[in-house]
C-alpha cells in the first residue's frame, strides 16, 4: 500500500460496524428482540442482587458470588446492547475510535471477570461438598472478598493489556464485520506486523480462560468422586442440583469463548465471529440467572418473602 493511502486510512477516527445483518427489513424485528432480551436480562440480574442483599438466608458464599456474577452480567450487556439497539434503530453502524476502544475494554473486562468468577464458584462448591467441616473457615467473609476482588482486578488488568496492544496499531480499514468492537475482529484491520500482538492476545486469553476452566474441571472431578461415595440419596440430589446448573453455564460460556479467542480462526466464513458472539454476549447473560434460579429453592423462598412483604405494604396504603 502506498504512503498516501496508508496515511489517510490510519488517520480515520471512526469505524463502521456492519451489525448482525445487512437486510433493513429485519432491523426492526432484531431491534424488538434485542430490546426485550436486554430489559429482561437487566431485570432478572437486578432481582438476584436485590434478593441476595435483602434476605439474610442468602448471605452465604455461593450467593455472594452469584450476586457478583449478576452485577457483571448487567455491565456486560450494557456495554454492548444499547449501542447495538441504536445502530439497528438508526440504520447507521458508525462508532468513534474512542467509543470503540471503551466498548472493547469493557466487554473484554466483563467477559474475563466472568471466566474467573465461574472458577471461584466452582472452588466454592468443591469446598462446600468435599470439605464441609472447614468450609466456614476457608470461605469466610474475608476470603470471599479477596477472591471476588482478585477476579475483578485480574479481569480488568488483563483487558487493559489486550486492548492497548490491539489499538496501538494503525488500521488499513474501517469496516468491522461485527456488531461490537471486539479485539480479535478489530485486529484483522490492523496494518503491518501483528504477530506479536496475536501472541500476547493468545497468551492472555489462554491464561484467563484455561486456568479457571482447569479449576472448574478439577473441582467437579473431586465433587463427582465425593458424590459417588455418598450413601444418602438426598445428598446426591442436593449436590447435583447445586452443581448441575453451574456446569450448564460452563459448557455454554467456555465453549463459545474458546472458539473465539483461542481456537484457530478461518477466513472462509466471514460471519463466524459475530455468530459466535451472539451466544456469549446475548444468549448466555439471559440464560445465566434462569439456569441458576430455576430449581433453586432458596431463591424461590426469598422471592416469595419479598412478594408477601410487598403485598402487606400495599394493603396498608
Amino acid at each position: 500500500m502506498g504512503d498516501e493511502n496508508f496515511t489517510s486510512v490510519k488517520e480515520f477516527i471512526e469505524f463502521i460496524l456492519l451489525g448482525l445483518t445487512s437486510h433493513p427489513k429485519t432491523w426492526l424485528l432484531l431491534f424488538v428482540t434485542v430490546l426485550l432480551i436486554y430489559l429482561f436480562t437487566i431485570f432478572e440480574n437486578t432481582l438476584i442482587i436485590i434478593l441476595v442483599w435483602v434476605d439474610s438466608q442468602l448471605h452465604i458464599p455461593m450467593y455472594f458470588f452469584l450476586s457478583h456474577l449478576a452485577g457483571m452480567e448487567i455491565g456486560y450487556v450494557t456495554s454492548t446492547l444499547p449501542q447495538m439497539l441504536s445502530h439497528l434503530l438508526n440504520g447507521n453502524g458508525v462508532i468513534s475510535l474512542a467509543c470503540c476502544i471503551l466498548q472493547a475494554y469493557m466487554t473484554l473486562a466483563m467477559g474475563s471477570t466472568e471466566c474467573l468468577l465461574l472458577g471461584a464458584m466452582a472452588y466454592d462448591r468443591y469446598l462446600a461438598i468435599c470439605h464441609p467441616l472447614v468450609y466456614a473457615l476457608a470461605m469466610d467473609r474475608l476470603h470471599q472478598l479477596l477472591l471476588a476482588t482478585f477476579c475483578w482486578t485480574v479481569g480488568f488488568v488483563f483487558s487493559a493489556i489486550y486492548v492497548l496492544c490491539t489499538f496501538r496499531h494503525p488500521f488499513c480499514g474501517i469496516v468491522i464485520n461485527h456488531f461490537i468492537c471486539e479485539p480479535p475482529v478489530v485486529l484483522k484491520l490492523a496494518c503491518g506486523d501483528t504477530r506479536i500482538t496475536k501472541v500476547i492476545g493468545f497468551g492472555l486469553s489462554t491464561f484467563i480462560v484455561l486456568v479457571p476452566l482447569f479449576v472448574i474441571l478439577t473441582s467437579y472431578g473431586y465433587i463427582l468422586n465425593s458424590v459417588l461415595h455418598m450413601r444418602s440419596t438426598g445428598g446426591w440430589q442436593k449436590a447435583f442440583s447445586t452443581c448441575g446448573s453451574h456446569l450448564a453455564v460452563v459448557i455454554l460460556f467456555y465453549g463459545t469463548i474458546i472458539s473465539m479467542y483461542i481456537a484457530p480462526q478461518s477466513d472462509s466464513n466471514p460471519d463466524r465471529d459475530k455468530k459466535i458472539a451472539v451466544f456469549y454476549l446475548i444468549i448466555i447473560p439471559l440464560l445465566n440467572p434462569i439456569i441458576y434460579t430455576l430449581r433453586n429453592k432458596d431463591i424461590h423462598l426469598a422471592a416469595l418473602k419479598i412478594l408477601i412483604k410487598l403485598q402487606r405494604y400495599l394493603s396498608t396504603l
